[in-house]
């Protein structure tokens, strides 16, 4: 007669899971800081590698960055950008070359981050981590290009629309912006995009572990709109005009997610 029941595991060992097995054995916890501690030096040798090759280019970076405001101003040929401290201009060129090595170096970042979860995770996690890692670095160079060619003109000339002649007896009134308050600007408002377009992969996450659902989501759009606008105030320039700006793609991505996550939920069942 043939002995179905399963062999007795070793002593000290937890008997295997039917039907999943993870494809590298668990690590000590001492194993996994090692390897965290080894993933972050990765990360942070990357965006301090690209930080400093960028200072190189921090000129053709800044004329990258001011194009939408100089294309914005009736006469650019008069208009120019000025500082008023001996070291504004070098720090400003510092932060662009900051900023420029963190935007090259994060898809490196998203993948150290994979590397260091994949290990841990069964084959079908693998294959439901990945798409997310993948799209993440999309939506935020999506983000960053939205903000560039889409909010960036129509602020611009917004502001400047407030500039006058000096009419009537008056003095006129012009910007002369320091140059160090245009780059913070400009980055801060490519970065709350490409942060904030990360909200669709936020959302299928959280109901693919089931702590929302699609019912919730279609639920709470009343109260969506109100977090989204505070978190449009929260992480954007303290203007009406870049917080709707930023608002109205974050609720159109609001309702993408609840489509992408009741195809999700569809394809799994």
């Amino acid at each position: 007669m043939q002995d179905n029941t399963d062999p007795l595991p070793a002593f000290g060992h937890p008997p295997p899971e039917r039907g999943r097995e993870k494809e590298l054995p668990g690590q000590p916890l001492l194993e996994h800081l090692t390897e965290l501690r080894r993933r972050i030096m990765i990360s942070l040798a990357a965006f301090f590698a690209a930080s400093f090759v960028a200072y190189f280019f921090a000129a053709d970076i800044y004329g990258f960055l001011v194009r939408p405001l100089a294309e914005a101003f009736p006469n650019p040929e008069h208009r120019r950008l000025i500082y008023t401290g001996l070291a504004e201009a070098f720090l400003a060129y510092i932060k662009l070359a900051v900023f420029a090595g963190f935007l090259a170096s994060f898809p490196i970042m998203a993948a150290q981050l994979y590397y260091f979860l994949a290990p841990g995770l069964y084959k079908k996690e693998k294959g439901t981590l990945l798409p997310f890692l993948i799209a993440a670095p999309v939506l935020f160079i999506t983000g960053t290009a939205f903000a560039y060619y889409v909010v960036f003109p129509a602020a611009w000339r917004f502001f400047l629309g407030f500039e006058t002649g000096g009419a009537a007896g008056g003095l006129p009134i012009q910007l002369e912006a320091r140059v160090g308050d245009y780059l913070s600007i400009a980055m801060h408002l490519i970065l709350a995009f490409g942060l904030a377009f990360q909200l669709p992969i936020v959302l299928m996450l959280l109901v693919k572990s089931g702590a929302l659902t699609v019912q919730n989501l279609k639920a709470g759009r009343r109260y969506a709109i109100v977090i989204i606008v505070i978190i449009a105030a929260f992480i954007t320039p303290p203007d009406l005009f870049s917080q709707i700006a930023l608002s109205i793609p974050l609720y159109f991505l609001y309702e993408m997610s609840i489509l992408l996550c009741r195809n999700m939920s569809t394809h799994d069942a």
